[in-house]
């Protein structure tokens, strides 16, 4: 009888025993008649589960600096403090800039109050840094996939190429690339209806958003019969990228124009009438329309001979390019900081900016050009290449040049409407 008992005691342990060591065991390996659905490990794009906190946005304030944002975000100046020391490998808080995004992420404590958790920062539109606002504190980077995509764009000019560009699809950062290119070759503000641009590109894009234009393969420009391409072709050595078919480089001493962006109001005339007095007068110069306040540049390399009040022309600055070529920019609201008669200035420089000083209706630059002290239209200004390709290259750049041409043929014929088309994904 005494076995007896002893025996059940002992079932009765070992099923006690079985029952503590299932429910200690992990749920995955625990056994139940119902099938559990199999979970795959998860990589949060941020580092956290962005869905279990309450989300708020907003940008960094002018002259906001980083503990005041984050006690406006509802952490104790102490404590930003502390996040500052623990972060200080990651997170430079000196190099926060007004206007930049941020999203704050929230738990809520058992009192339902709020919680800050996470602060994300973006640096830009692909690049972030993550702050952990609770203990332990910590900091770390991000950053978002890009997608390099290959486009086509072919579009010709009905009202303006900023505007049927766009309206064909393609970024406006193409324009700007277009404009580097050919900053020396073509009057962007004097474009005419029928001329057209052929693009082979790669462009960058996050999230859907472009970011920028990584390469312009090749640019053909066309103005009725004349082709005026542009071939990239890296000699390696440092130097100049994009070269016509003939090997000279796209880059020439002067720029086309003194401006970026902006219209040409009143072209090169010997018989103008005056807009002010009415008086029929020779204007031997191009009048660009802007915005007070947009910067001037330098056409080419060279000295400031004379910077001042010129009657009419109001603040003027005048520079000697070599014993050929002078120029001068009129109307300037300011002068560039620094800049003196006998100031060397390279091609580019900003050295004022637009204005309506002296005689003017209107914001304008009037920009003016001499050679060998006779004043030329400066829409017809001739200038010289920057040194060609190296003739060991000629062959090679001919190659390109005729692989990319049969490229635009080939997208051209397949695109026959001026929209932009992707050609080839290189994720």
């Amino acid at each position: 009888m005494d076995r007896n008992k002893h025996l059940n005691r002992m079932i009765l342990a070992a099923s006690m025993m079985t029952v503590i060591i299932l429910t200690a065991l992990p749920s995955c390996h625990r056994r139940t008649e119902e099938p559990q659905e199999e979970k795959n490990d998860t990589i949060y794009p941020l580092g956290f589960c962005t869905d279990s906190f309450d989300l708020m946005e907003g940008k960094v304030a002018g002259g906001e600096v980083f503990t005041g944002l984050m006690t406006r975000l509802g952490m104790t100046q102490a404590d930003a403090m502390q996040l500052v020391e623990a972060a200080d490998s990651v997170f430079e808080p000196r190099k926060m800039r007004a206007g930049n995004a941020w999203q704050a992420y929230y738990s809520v404590d058992s009192l339902d109050a709020q919680v800050l958790e996470y602060l994300v920062y973006n640096r830009d539109r692909i690049n972030l840094t993550v702050l952990k606002c609770t203990k332990p504190y910590g900091a770390w980077r991000v950053t978002k996939p890009v997608v390099h995509t290959r486009k086509f764009s072919d579009v010709s000019i009905t009202s303006s190429l900023w505007n049927d560009m766009t309206a064909a699809g393609a970024s406006p950062m193409l324009l700007v690339h277009l404009e580097d290119i050919y900053a020396w070759t073509v009057d962007f503000f004097g474009l005419q209806k029928g001329d057209r641009f052929r693009v082979v590109y790669t462009e960058a894009s996050c999230e859907g958003e472009v970011i920028d234009i990584d390469t312009i393969h090749i640019a053909m420009f066309n103005r009725d019969d004349k082709e005026m391409p542009a071939i990239r072709f890296d000699q390696g050595d440092g130097g100049n990228l994009y070269w016509n078919k003939k090997g000279e480089s796209m880059r020439k001493a002067f720029l086309k124009a003194p401006l970026r962006f902006s219209r040409i109001s009143s072209g090169f005339s010997y018989h103008r009438k005056h807009p002010v007095s009415g008086v029929v007068k020779a204007h031997t110069g191009v009048d660009y329309a802007a915005p007070t306040g947009t910067p001037v540049m330098s056409i080419g390399d060279g000295t400031v001979i004379s910077k001042g009040w010129s009657g009419g022309g109001g603040n003027t600055v005048k520079i000697r390019h070599n014993s050929v070529y002078t120029t001068a920019y009129l109307h300037l609201s300011r002068y560039a900081a620094g800049l003196a008669v006998g100031s060397r200035v390279r091609q580019g420089d900003v050295i004022g900016y637009v204005g309506s000083t002296g005689v003017s209706t209107g914001p304008h630059l009037d920009f003016r050009v001499w050679r060998s002290g006779q004043p030329i239209n400066p829409l017809k200004m001739e200038s010289p290449s920057e040194e060609p390709i190296k003739p060991e290259n000629l062959a090679a750049l001919d190659s390109v040049y005729r692989f990319w041409h049969n490229e635009l043929d080939s997208l051209s014929r397949l695109n026959p409407v001026s929209v932009p088309q992707d050609s080839v994904s290189v994720q």
